[in-house]
């Protein structure tokens, strides 16, 4: 379990995502995790209302086992395979974050004051994940994919229009980062 637990060097885990990347495309697959959002409406019966979900929601199957094999390892992950707790921080970032109202940080890997089940359940929360939920269902949609889907497939095929996308993420997350979660928390 040790060497499991422990952060794996880049000449181990990057070989390991260069190797799944050829399997998909030897098998002629696209790798990402935001077309399932679609595949699932397409399941609920969203073709009834919209031509866009009148598609054969098996030609992705092998993305919906894709994203409950992610559930299942991160449920995993979280559970059994985080050895401690206490992540090592720069100080000046810990002073930020507990100027900001973060009150354990460095001492867990998930913040009460996002995760915490009384800030989830309340109003504020609600509307945090909703909206949050809403742009990055809208914006996966209208990058046409996921951070992992361009970052990964996108750059490594040398498509244009994925390393503009992974440059609008960057610039979003600075965005958000920077100016978005201070106004929040």
């Amino acid at each position: 379990m040790d060497f499991i637990q422990q952060p794996w060097a880049w000449f181990i885990s990057g070989p390991l995502i260069a190797l799944s990347l050829l399997l998909y495309f030897y098998f002629g697959k696209n790798f990402g995790a935001s077309t399932n959002f679609e595949t699932l409406c397409t399941m609920a019966g969203a073709g009834k209302v919209s031509d866009y979900f009148k598609k054969d929601w098996k030609e992705r199957d092998f993305a919906l086992m894709f994203v409950v094999g992610l559930l299942i390892g991160g449920i995993i992950s979280a559970k059994f395979l985080i050895p401690e707790q206490t992540i090592d921080l720069n100080p000046t970032t810990v002073q930020e974050l507990a100027d900001l109202g973060f009150s354990n940080v460095g001492k867990q890997y998930f913040p009460d004051e996002i995760f915490g089940e009384e800030v989830v359940f309340s109003l504020k929360g609600f509307f945090i994940l909703l909206i949050s939920g809403v742009c990055i269902g809208f914006g996966t949609r209208y990058a046409g994919g996921c951070t992992s889907g361009h970052a990964i497939t996108g750059l490594s095929s040398l498509q244009l229009p994925s390393l503009l996308a992974v440059i609008g993420f960057f610039i979003g997350g600075i965005i958000a980062t920077w100016f978005i979660i201070p106004i929040l928390f």
